[in-house]
């Protein structure tokens, strides 16, 4: 039986708000891979990206969920991107559901207006058509890697949780 519950789906769309949460009310340890990163290089994610460019940095996260996945009884909020590296998901895959968390470009520009430079990958000029390109070329990553599929632009956290609780209960192979 699979004990971890991992939280895949594009920024801003309520991974480690939702992981938070879901960890508390199943007593499960909750850990979020771009925090474990930051931790073990002692830099911030932008500082990541702009010191040592975006292939350094999806190493570092091949490195982080290789440990992570190992792990039991834990809600793991997943960076946007992890699942552009297929070795990520196969190893997530063994002990852990995978819940994607879906919402509309315009909720995902709304949600994250306020980051400014934490979003390395949305510093641009025009966010909302960066959104777009980015939710188009990783889709199929996110489609093919879920288990559980849940759109949460309508939802506040308490309703994704709950949404996600009763999903988990369905699937035979969650303990």
């Amino acid at each position: 039986m699979k004990t971890n519950i991992a939280l895949i789906g594009f920024m801003g769309t309520g991974k480690t708000a939702v992981g938070k949460v879901l960890a508390e009310k199943l007593n499960k340890e909750f850990v979020e891979t771009d925090a474990l990163i930051e931790q073990k290089t002692g830099k911030s994610i932008p500082e990541i990206f702009q010191q040592d460019g975006e292939v350094a940095f999806r190493e570092l996260e091949i490195e982080v969920i290789k440990k992570v996945a190992q792990g039991q009884n834990l809600v793991i909020a997943c960076g946007g991107g992890l699942v552009l590296n297929k070795i990520n998901i196969d190893r997530l895959r063994q002990e852990s559901i995978i819940v994607h968390l879906t919402a509309s470009p315009q909720v995902i520009l709304r949600r994250t207006s306020g980051d400014g430079e934490e979003r390395p990958l949305l510093n641009v000029a025009d966010r909302a058509a960066e959104i777009r390109e980015l939710l188009r070329f990783r889709k199929p990553f996110y489609e093919r890697a879920a288990d559980i599929k849940i759109n949460t632009s309508r939802l506040n956290i308490a309703s994704v949780v709950e949404q996600v609780i009763s999903r988990l209960k369905e699937n035979e192979s969650f303990n």
